[in-house]
């Protein structure tokens, strides 16, 4: 089993002064907790409570591969719309030169209406996202394979496909989507991608997912288990208990039910990055036990 960290919030002791060197921080301490990875989200206003702080993804990966060696690094999830889709792959491949192969390119079909009109972005219809996904990936797939003639899609036209320096990893960074929509998403999953996350920390409903995707791969004849399958973990005590995570005991009786429902990467949201011990506790009682 693998496990990612999750940092989708930043408001810690400090605030704006000091919230480079407790990212670092962070990164390097999941690093030595044994996380295989690292990811953030690609929003540009804090979801919860609109009014905390929440830095841009894709320069946040940035800065943690300059501090971290080994650890991997990735969007959950890039909207398809935030950015020019071949300027997102662009960003990816950067990425994964500076980190040394280790970024992923995380990506949805978007949903945040609020967000879009925040920032000025025009907000599609539902099936234009999804194409504009589509397409996203037809690129990121034509450019990692070394392409460079035009692409004509429905939305996106490129006169030339350009991409180098070309990523470090082989064949290229990992393709992750996230969402769990089953007619189109996992489609796209069986597809084109190398991973998919589902946001339900549910093993009957992660495994009714992956049935799903199942499917789609024996209709396109693609392997199923050549994409990695992931999904959140549950921290939350059960029901009369006390504290932001549960006993250890219970997270590793969750970890194993994922795990036979067919997850094989988790990814956590841990309380109090910056000012407790939460990493390394997760650290210990979590990821060593399961690694024995």
């Amino acid at each position: 089993m693998k496990f990612g960290l999750e940092i989708n919030e930043f408001d810690w002791p400090g605030g704006s002064q000091v919230m480079g060197s407790h990212l670092a921080d962070i990164g390097r301490r999941a690093e030595a907790a044994g996380f295989d990875s690292i990811w953030v989200w690609d929003h540009f206003i804090q979801l919860r409570r609109w009014e905390d702080p929440l830095l841009e993804g894709w320069l946040t990966l940035a800065y943690l591969a300059g501090v971290t060696e080994k650890i991997e690094l990735g969007t959950l999830v890039t909207g398809v719309t935030y950015r020019h889709p071949a300027i997102l792959v662009k960003q990816a491949t950067t990425l994964d030169v500076l980190s040394g192969g280790r970024a992923w390119l995380g990506v949805g079909a978007a949903w945040n209406e609020r967000e879009h009109k925040a920032f000025g972005l025009r907000f599609p219809p539902i099936a234009e996202r999804f194409e504009i996904l589509e397409e996203t990936l037809r690129i990121a797939h034509r450019a990692w394979e070394g392409k460079t003639d035009a692409f004509d899609g429905k939305h996106v036209q490129l006169t030339e496909q350009m991409d180098s320096p070309t990523p470090v990893r082989r064949p290229h960074p990992p393709i992750l989507i996230g969402g769990g929509g089953e007619r189109k998403t996992l489609r796209m999953v069986a597809q084109y991608a190398d991973a998919t996350h589902q946001t339900t920390s549910d093993p009957q409903v992660f495994r009714h997912k992956m049935d799903v995707l199942r499917a789609h791969c024996e209709r396109l004849e693609r392997p199923f288990d050549e994409i990695e399958r992931t999904c959140g973990l549950e921290l939350k005590p059960p029901a009369g208990g006390s504290g932001d995570t549960a006993e250890a005991s219970v997270l590793l009786e969750r970890v194993d039910a994922l795990a036979d429902a067919g997850a094989q990467a988790l990814f956590c949201v841990l309380p109090g990055l910056a000012d407790t011990d939460s990493i390394e506790r997760f650290g210990a009682d979590v990821i060593a036990e399961r690694r024995g």
